[in-house]
């Protein structure tokens, strides 16, 4: 919980401005406590790719790879997100054969976000979804879904030794090495500081040598320039999901628990149909209707014809069973109609 606290009674705390800023400086501050090194490590790997944009800009400028790093941020990270992060990490919508489909899958791009610091308040999200509590609740405001990494999604570091282990099997299906208790109640978190490191510069090394093979820095730069874009994109991307917390749900957003839509360039780019998604969490697929490409359950049907997937859960026969199908119905019998006489169309239902 924040300094600020969740809620005043049953009604959510808005806090204001200063408020963040003061309590994320001190999440920030490592003089007061190691158990920041995690803010502190996710924050330097994101920042650290603003250089790699500058030289680009600077020395390598092109459309065409304005064009590729635009593409490789927009589509690849948001899907691969999308898959990694969200199908499979928090919601098990699908497995992977064996460790191998699963290592290779997990490092099919740059690594940018940890697992613990998504997974596991993605739960919660769900758990509390635009209610106080809700780690990222639009409702608050911008500002506070930005920095609600460091903010809010924090694991409780003073947890007991069975919640600990609770906790470590959220995480345990992705093949991240959970600390000992003890390391927990040091760092403060389910990943080592050394692994974690190590993970992000292996990841890196890799990729930074991949596109230069490919195309020399100028392509390196552009690419890792670009991902700055997602890194800092996706701190605030729960606020638009969620309409920046008003209600702007449309008549096909058939979830009315939360304030979650179907935006259309989420849903583009990422697969990321989020009213769909919230309507039925653990489905594999979240664009349901036609008009709503899905390029992450597109990666995942390739993947399993590659043999890297043995088995998911699909709930579209669902939705169109509970949801789609009755809305289809239900306007049909309230449209007007001709009576056959040129007279002017009434209601079925006023009729």
């Amino acid at each position: 919980m924040p300094g600020y606290g969740w809620s005043r009674g049953e009604e959510l705390y808005v806090p204001t401005t200063l408020e963040i800023l003061r309590e994320w400086r001190q999440r920030l501050n490592l003089l007061h406590s190691r158990k920041a090194w995690l803010s502190v490590m996710v924050w330097s790997f994101s920042l650290s790719l603003l250089p790699f944009g500058a030289v680009f800009l600077l020395r390598y400028f092109s459309w065409k790879l304005m064009l590729a790093g635009f593409l490789y941020s927009m589509v690849w990270l948001g899907t691969h997100g999308t898959v990694y992060l969200h199908r499979y990490g928090t919601h098990r919508a699908f497995k992977f054969k064996n460790r191998c489909y699963r290592f290779v899958c997990r490092n099919l791009a740059m690594k940018i976000v940890p697992e613990e610091v998504y997974i596991v308040s993605h739960h919660v999200h769900h758990a509390y979804s635009d209610q106080p509590g809700d780690p990222y609740n639009a409702r608050a405001g911008w500002l506070y879904c930005f920095l609600a990494a460091d903010l809010h999604q924090q694991i409780n570091p003073e947890l007991s030794a069975r919640d600990y282990t609770r906790l470590v099997g959220l995480l345990k299906h992705t093949g991240v090495r959970a600390n000992s208790y003890e390391q927990y109640r040091r760092w403060g978190s389910v990943t080592h500081p050394a692994r974690l490191l190590a993970s992000y510069l292996l990841n890196w090394a890799f990729w930074y040598g991949a596109f230069y093979a490919l195309g020399g820095h100028a392509l390196a730069t552009a690419l890792f320039g670009w991902a700055a874009v997602w890194a800092f994109g996706i701190r605030a991307h729960n606020f638009d999901l969620h309409a920046g917390g008003k209600d702007r749900r449309e008549r096909l957003d058939f979830d009315r628990e939360s304030l979650a839509v179907n935006r259309l360039w989420p849903g583009l780019v990422a697969g990321e149909w989020h009213n769909n998604h919230h309507l039925f969490p653990t489905s594999v697929q979240a664009g349901f209707l036609p008009w709503q490409p899905d390029s992450a359950f597109a990666f995942i049907r390739l993947y399993r014809l590659l043999g890297g997937v043995s088995s998911w859960r699909n709930m579209r026969d669902k939705f169109f069973e509970r949801h789609y199908d009755p809305h289809v119905r239900a306007e049909r019998a309230a449209r007007t109609y001709d009576g056959g006489d040129g007279s002017k169309s009434v209601s079925r239902q006023g009729s």
